[in-house]
């Protein structure tokens, strides 16, 4: 076992583990640490914890030191050079017409570098625009590309069920989503209605895609023949929730609809193998989606 303490460079960020040296921590507490970029401002999300050894990617780096009151002025002066620093190079792109959205951009915490984030549908010759904002800041630059989840994680907003967009705010990285787990869970495949702000599948299809996985093996399928108690009828509605199946029985010259616990049933069982295209949209869907 050793002992780490957890820090997260941005809100929403991934946590990374670090040795904790000889100081004490409290959650919430800023600390300098050293990384691939450099040094930079971190804050702690936990404070001290044991974790196996084999949890961990050796070797640890160590916390540098307790973030002091000229280090947090050091973070909030970067935070303020943004604003201006976006409007300069939105202007520097505008006349050279590149064809780029610029999204965020970040100095680095002992301000030698500031990465530019921004979208595009292909490739960017931006080696003027480098030279550009070189001659403005006269610092190093760097200009990244990143895709449109990147791009709504970066500046959050409302979802559909009206909360903040789960990227921005409580998942420090992307799950993989596919159209089937819209499928197991009935819900409609009009891309306006199971998209995200970032214009692909939501993120939330994933939370409980195992509990609907495995419940849909046990459910008819909706225009599927079952016997039930009560006779032969046809399957128009299931609710894996209740694990029970609306059928349509036709008595005579009457119809009726009738909601039974799935074990009451008599079907068919889906066979239980792997599909294909399991991890595939459909390319009507996909070219909606896309």
């Amino acid at each position: 076992m050793a002992k780490i303490i957890g820090v997260k460079f941005k809100d929403s960020g991934k946590l990374y583990y670090f040795a904790p040296g000889e100081d004490t921590y409290s959650e919430g507490q800023g600390v300098i640490v050293e990384t691939a970029r450099g040094v930079e401002y971190a804050t702690v999300c936990v404070p001290l914890k044991d974790v196996p050894d084999e949890e961990l990617v050796a070797p640890l780096k160590p916390v540098l030191r307790v973030a002091t009151e000229k280090d947090e002025e050091t973070v909030r002066r970067n935070e303020e050079r943004r604003a201006p620093a976006l409007k300069t190079a939105e202007e520097k792109i505008a006349a050279r017409g590149l064809d780029m959205k610029l999204v965020d951009c970040e100095f680095t915490f002992d301000g030698t570098k500031v990465i530019f984030y921004f979208t595009a549908d292909g490739r960017v010759d931006f080696r003027e625009l480098v030279k550009d904002l070189s001659a403005v800041f006269h610092i190093r630059i760097e200009l990244r590309q990143i895709g449109v989840r990147d791009e709504t994680k970066m500046l959050g907003g409302l979802g559909p069920c009206g909360r903040v967009c789960c990227c921005a705010s409580c998942m420090p990285d992307f799950k993989k989503v596919s159209i089937k787990m819209a499928k197991n869970q009935g819900l409609s495949l009009n891309p306006g209605k199971i998209s995200g702000l970032c214009g692909r599948l939501m993120c939330c299809l994933a939370y409980e895609n195992d509990y609907y996985a495995e419940a849909c093996k046990k459910m008819p399928k909706v225009g599927s023949e079952v016997t039930s108690p009560e006779g032969a009828g046809t399957v128009v509605n299931v609710n894996m929730l209740k694990m029970e199946v609306k059928v349509r029985i036709e008595k005579g010259d009457a119809t009726v609809y009738k909601d039974f616990p799935v074990d009451q049933l008599r079907f068919k069982r889906r066979q239980d193998k792997k599909e294909k295209d399991e991890d595939v949209v459909d390319e009507e869907i996909k070219g909606l989606i896309d």
